[in-house]
Parts: C-alpha cells; structure tokens; sequence
C-alpha cells in the first residue's frame, strides 16, 4: 500500500524481476532481517507522504544488513557514506558509527531523499541522485540540456548501477506486492511495532543489555548495530537511548533496577611505544584473538604509541565474579513474563567453574538475592 512510483516496466526491470524470483532462500532471509525494521520505516515514510517504494530501498541498499559495508565504505541499511553520513549528523568514531543506527539513518535519508525530491522535482531523479550523488545526475541533466535531449531518469547518461537502480526497487516492489505471480512465498510481515526506545545508563556492555532484557546478543546488535565495542558510552553526563523488541522493555527496565553487580567489565588502555598486540592481551588475560576483535586490529602486532585500546576490567575481589564448585544451589527464578517479585523458588545444578554472576544473569536475579536465598557468606 502507498506505492506512488509511476510503473517502470522496462526490460532491466523484467531482468531484476527474474534475478529475485529465481533466489526465494535470499528473498526469505533479506524479508526475515526487515520484519525488525519495516514497520518503523513504513510508519515514517506514511507520515512524510512519501511514495511506499521508499520504505523497501533498503532490500535494494543493504539487503536488511545492519552491518552491511560496502567496498566504498558505505554503510548501514541505508548505505551511507562516510562524508554524507556527517553532512545529515550521523557522527562516526572509535566507538561508534550512527550510519548504522537504524532509527537515526532512518531519519537522515528521508531528509536526503526529500531534499533530492525538492532539489529534481522527480522520485526516479532524486532515487539516482541518492545512488549516484546529486552532482553527478545534475551534470547528466545539464549535458543532455545542452543537447536538447529529455532530462528525464530513462534518458540519462548514468553509470550501469544507476541506470539498474530505479528498475531495482520497482522489480522489488511488484515481488512484494504479487509474490505468487514470480513462485514466490513471502511471509507477512506483523503490522506492528517490533522495537521500542529505552533509556539505558551511560555506560554498559552489549552482552549485559541483552541478558537484562532476556534476548539473545545477536538480537540485541541486529537492533543496535551503531556500536563498534562490545561496551555502550556516552558522553559525561548523558544516557542512552537503546531499541529492544517492545516485549523485552520491561524486563530490561526491571531487571536493571535490581541488578547489583558493575554495569561494564572492560576498561581504556594506552598503548606504550611499540607495545604488541600479544603482550597486552596475556598482561589483561585475554586471548589475542579476542583482543584483535574488540579493538578492530586485523593485522596489527605493535601498536603506535598512546594507542586506545579496550581491555577487561580489573574489578575488587568483591565485584569480581568468582567462580563455584559443582554442588547445589537454590535460586529465585524470575519469569520471563512476570514481575521480578513474583518469583518461585527452583533449584540448579551449577557447573565447574559457573559463576554467581553468571547464573544470575540467566534467571534475572541479582547475585545478592542468590546469597540470601542460599545463605551463602560471600559470592565464591
């Protein structure tokens, strides 16, 4: 519904039309990574009036793909360049990149995509203008101007990937619109909210925000996939706002009120002049592998001088998560459903070297109310 792109049945249409159709195991997991996304979209789109082909560009973009970066560093699911990226405030840094930020990229290319269809008068014109920036299609038009040719998108002189674009995102539109007519089966998409914005702390790891909200690592980056450190900061002062599916709200909300144990476990190092990779890692007992990964450093095996480097945290042996014997523990069991008072008490069987932390993570409880329920003197 909203489509407003007038029919653009071209034989590169028909092509790209068949290049999808002929790929349902791609269409499927590209419409799976959408559902997290496509309602937010839609709903911004309608209340700009703005054609609904616009709310499926990202298939055409990034395929869904929150980390999708290309070889001209776009990125994002809407494909932001680096330069553009600024110029519409998606700020990028060590610890960041908003191009990737799915409500703030959201905003920033219906802003672009406004400003080219002010600036061509034009969807199919501000489309390429999108792809291939505004001055190259300007040009295009002034040349063909001068020639006394048509000025319009089918006319142009555009490079291949443009000329494909338009015709692209209208074979995608008809798949959508008509998917039995191509073979295909397209699940429904629910028309409704799949995310909401939550207020979290200055600071915190990734891996705790999703375990406070009782949903897996990997879905909590598909939703918040602007953070480059497995740990979330912000400037002094200043919260976060975090998008989490709008059934796990609530619980993260909760489950962080009560939670007592450090928000971060990982801390900023200063390389030292010719400092190696290995060294820091086996001086912070982390893997190398592990190291590289957090920090971004493929290749690197020394580090210029003042390097910022993340590292695990050296927390007091009172904050510090120890580890237990096998033996038997009783524990609050917090339902994923249901208040955190409304508890029932169950038992577990902990495992070789399984921490209290660990185990209150994974029930929504604290550390403090295992020890209460068990008696326990001290969390080892």
């Amino acid at each position: 519904e909203g489509f407003q792109l007038a029919a653009f049945d071209s034989p590169l249409t028909q092509k790209h039309e068949t290049w999808y159709a002929s790929r349902p195991d791609y269409m499927q997991r590209m419409i799976a990574r959408s559902e997290r996304y496509l309602h937010f979209i839609v709903e911004e789109v309608e209340k700009r009036n703005m054609p609904g082909e616009i709310a499926l560009l990202p298939m055409i973009e990034s395929g869904f793909n929150p980390q999708a970066l290309s070889r001209s560093r776009a990125a994002g699911i809407w494909q932001f360049m680096p330069v553009t990226g600024k110029h519409f405030g998606l700020e990028q840094n060590w610890w960041a990149d908003h191009r990737k930020n799915v409500t703030a990229a959201t905003y920033a290319a219906l802003d672009y995509l406004q400003k080219l269809h002010l600036m061509f008068g034009s969807w199919d014109l501000a489309l390429a203008a999108y792809n291939a920036g505004e001055g190259t299609v300007r040009r295009a038009m002034e040349k063909n101007r001068a020639q006394g040719l048509p000025t319009d998108y089918a006319n142009l002189a555009l490079s291949e990937e443009t000329r494909n674009y338009v015709p692209k995102l209208q074979a995608m539109k008809n798949l959508i619109s008509d998917p039995e007519r191509y073979g295909l089966t397209i699940e429904s998409i629910p028309n409704e909210p799949y995310f909401t914005k939550v207020s979290a702390p200055q600071q915190i790891d990734t891996e705790l925000a999703a375990s406070l909200a009782g949903i897996p690592h990997e879905e909590f980056i598909a939703l918040n996939p602007e953070h480059n450190r497995p740990v979330i900061t912000a400037k002094a002062g200043n919260n976060h706002e975090i998008l989490l599916p709008v059934e796990a709200a609530d619980i993260f909300l909760s489950n962080l009120s009560s939670y007592e144990q450090p928000l971060v476990t990982w801390q900023t190092y200063h390389a030292k002049r010719g400092e190696k990779v290995d060294k820091i890692a086996q001086k912070f007992g982390i893997s190398t592998a592990e190291f590289r990964s957090v920090n971004s450093l493929p290749g690197s095996k020394a580090l210029a001088e003042n390097r910022l480097v993340l590292v695990p945290a050296k927390h007091t042996s009172q904050d510090q998560p120890s580890a237990l014997d096998k033996n038997r523990i009783e524990l609050l069991n917090a339902s994923h459903h249901t208040e955190l008072n409304a508890k029932q008490a169950i038992r577990h069987e902990v495992a070789a070297n399984e921490t209290l932390y660990a185990i209150a993570l994974r029930y929504g409880v604290t550390v403090k109310q295992i020890m209460q329920s068990n008696q326990l003197k001290n969390s080892r």
